[in-house]
C-alpha cells in the first residue's frame, strides 16, 4: 500500500469513527439537545416582542405593501450614500438600493424607495441630480396605500388560511396529538425563525416576500412529514 493509499484509507477511518461517535452521543443525548432550538425560538419570541414594541409591526415593508413612489435611474454615477443623506428629511421614508452588472459589479442603477408622492419624489430628485428626469433616463412607479394595505391584509389571511388546512391535513394524516403537534411545530418554526432573520439584517419584505414566507409553509411541511413518517 503507497503512502496516498494509506492516507485515503486513515482518513476514512477517522471519518467512519467520527461519524459512528457522533451517533452515538445524539441517540444518548438527543433529548438534552432539544434545549437548543427551543432556546433559539424562545429568544426570537423576545425579539419579536422587542421589535414590535418599537417599529409595530413585526416586520420592515417595502411600497408595495405600504404605498409609495419607487423611481429606477438609470446612471452608474450617481452616490447611494450622498443621495440617501440628500434626501433624508425632504423624503419620507427613503430607501435606496443599487443595481449592478452580474459580471462586472459595477452599478448600472439605482432604485430609490419612499412612501412620499410621485411629484414630490420627482421634484426632489431633480434638484440634487441636476436634470429634468424622463423616461430615457428614470421610471415611476406609484402605489396608493389603500390598494398596498387591502392587498397586505389578503397576503396575511391567505397565509393564516394555508396554515389552518395543512395543520387539518396533518392531523388527518398522523391521527395522534404528539406526531401532528411535532410536525405543525416544525413548520411554525420553519416560518417563524426567518422573520426573525430577516428583522434582524433590516431587510424589507416585499408582497412576493410574503408570498416566499406562504411557500415555507408547503416546502417545510413536505419534510416535516417524511421525517416523521421515518421515526414513527
Amino acid at each position: 500500500m503507497n503512502s496516498e493509499s494509506r492516507q485515503a484509507h486513515l482518513l476514512k477511518m477517522k471519518t467512519e469513527n467520527f461519524k459512528k461517535r457522533f451517533v452515538e452521543f445524539h441517540d444518548k443525548h438527543y433529548k438534552s439537545l432539544l434545549i437548543l432550538p427551543i432556546l433559539i425560538i424562545i429568544l426570537g419570541f423576545i425579539y419579536i416582542g422587542f421589535f414590535y414594541s418599537v417599529n409595530h409591526d413585526f416586520f420592515y415593508k417595502d411600497i408595495s405593501l405600504t404605498g409609495g413612489t419607487s423611481v429606477t435611474i438609470n446612471s452608474g454615477t450617481v452616490d447611494s450614500s450622498a443621495l440617501q443623506n440628500a434626501l433624508s428629511g425632504k423624503l419620507e421614508d427613503v430607501n435606496i438600493r443599487k443595481i449592478s452588472d452580474l459580471v462586472t459589479q459595477q452599478q448600472i442603477a439605482l432604485v430609490v424607495e419612499t412612501k412620499s408622492d410621485e411629484q414630490l419624489t420627482k421634484t426632489v430628485l431633480e434638484q440634487y441630480l441636476g436634470y429634468t428626469l424622463n423616461e430615457q433616463n428614470s421610471s415611476f412607479e406609484y402605489t396608493g396605500s389603500s390598494l398596498s394595505n387591502s392587498f397586505y391584509q389578503q397576503l396575511l389571511i391567505a397565509i393564516l388560511i394555508a396554515f389552518i388546512l395543512m395543520s387539518v391535513v396533518v392531523f388527518i394524516q398522523f391521527k395522534t396529538f404528539i406526531p401532528s403537534i411535532a410536525v405543525i411545530s416544525s413548520a411554525f418554526a420553519d416560518i417563524f425563525m426567518p422573520l426573525v432573520l430577516v428583522d434582524i439584517l433590516g431587510i424589507r419584505i416585499s408582497s412576493a416576500g410574503i408570498v416566499a414566507f406562504l411557500m415555507l409553509i408547503g416546502y417545510s411541511v413536505d419534510t416535516d412529514i417524511l421525517l416523521t413518517n421515518r421515526v414513527l
